[in-house]
């Protein structure tokens, strides 16, 4: 049964939109870890659009749970990581004109960048695992940089419809999981998942965390994030085949 990383990117963005103070994403962690959450998840990006510095330093000395930090295999990003020293540095894609993360990491062909940036955040004691599209080729690539863990990106998943083609994403995203257990790799999952098809992915064998943000978020809005964080562990705690 994995456990529920809630990303709280989506309430820093609602606060940047006036510019003002609120809603605080430090509350927002505190809410989610009420409900039930396992894990704390934010993306610190480069260009600081939603999450800023004060945010993660402040969430360090708060979060009661795991702290993951999602960033940009850069230099500057990987000095911000060995200062704070989350207890997960997730290495992600970067695109400034993206809304969101929309695509897996390319591994693949970079392995000696990626490589030296596990070393130097596993150097502080920081587990790395790394944002990646469910592609043998990347799985492999993966376990040659050292990270102990990777994270599928599950979009293609959630976004197909209901039939062949969302079995076919489904099935990519098993027998990734299946490829990395081989390889040694821990699995986790997040992007796109929501309350309608997130426990599908839970049951997948030796799937160990799920990271959702705006399903959860938007569910909060009617309900309060408290309550939308437990609906969600609820879910992942039965899930289906």
């Amino acid at each position: 049964m994995p456990h529920l990383g809630v990303n709280i990117d989506h309430v820093a963005t609602l606060r940047q939109a006036r510019g003002g103070v609120e809603p605080d994403p430090v509350w927002a962690a505190a809410e989610a870890e009420l409900g039930g959450a396992s894990c704390i998840t934010l993306h610190l990006r480069e260009d600081r659009r939603h999450i800023q510095d004060r945010d993660l330093e402040i969430l360090r000395q708060t979060v009661q749970v795991k702290l993951n930090l999602e960033m940009a295999v850069t230099d500057a990003m990987v000095d911000v990581a060995c200062r704070t020293k989350p207890n997960q540095a997730t290495l992600v894609p970067e695109g400034r004109q993206e809304l969101t993360t929309e695509g897996g990491l390319a591994v693949a062909g970079r392995e000696k960048k990626i490589a030296a940036a596990v070393r130097k955040l596993q150097a502080k004691g920081i587990v790395v695992s790394l944002f990646i599209d469910p592609a043998p080729a990347e799985v492999e690539a993966s376990a040659r940089t050292g990270a102990e863990a990777i994270e599928f990106h599950t979009g293609e998943y959630a976004n197909a419809p209901e039939g062949p083609e969302r079995n076919r994403q489904f099935a990519r995203v098993a027998e990734g999981a299946r490829q990395a257990h081989d390889l040694g790799l821990v699995v986790h999952a997040g992007h796109g998942l929501n309350y309608v098809n997130v426990r599908r992915i839970a049951a997948i064998p030796g799937m160990t965390e799920l990271n959702i943000g705006h399903s959860i978020v938007s569910r909060a809005i009617f309900v309060g994030l408290r309550k939308a964080v437990r609906e969600m562990v609820r879910l992942i705690e039965s899930p289906q085949s």
